[in-house]
């Protein structure tokens, strides 16, 4: 079996990172590594950022890459990061084909952020 998951990605500063994931989207610190930090999202989910300098960030386009934090209320969470003066790219909406409530919004790093609630979860 597999105990947890952790997505690690990198970032060229890792203070806005940190200050992005732990104080505006409230996520806990799980382990602070000097060069890398992991973030707890969920009981057995994690998300860290390495410091990366002196090359190109990241080796492919941010674009191509989605987080995904599924959350119970949607609403509460828009709420939430409009409160924090976040610049939402997508505003919640339905989509159809999925069955998903979703909002995208952007890291400091470039990094999409899907915040979703699953109309009827699996």
């Amino acid at each position: 079996p597999v105990d947890s998951q952790i997505t690690f990605l990198y970032t060229n500063d890792l203070a806005r990172t940190a200050h992005f994931y732990q104080n505006v989207l409230g996520l806990k610190l799980k382990l602070d590594q000097g060069t890398c930090r992991i973030y707890q999202i969920s009981k057995d989910g994690y998300l860290g950022f390495c410091q990366k300098t002196g090359t190109a960030l990241p080796a492919s386009d941010p674009a191509e890459v989605i987080v995904t934090l599924v959350v119970p209320n949607l609403d509460e969470w828009h709420q939430h990061l409009q409160e924090q003066n976040l610049q939402v790219e997508k505003p919640p909406a339905l989509n159809a084909e999925y069955d998903i409530y979703h909002c995208l919004i952007r890291d400091p790093n470039g990094y999409v952020l899907e915040i979703q609630q699953f109309l009827h979860p699996f």
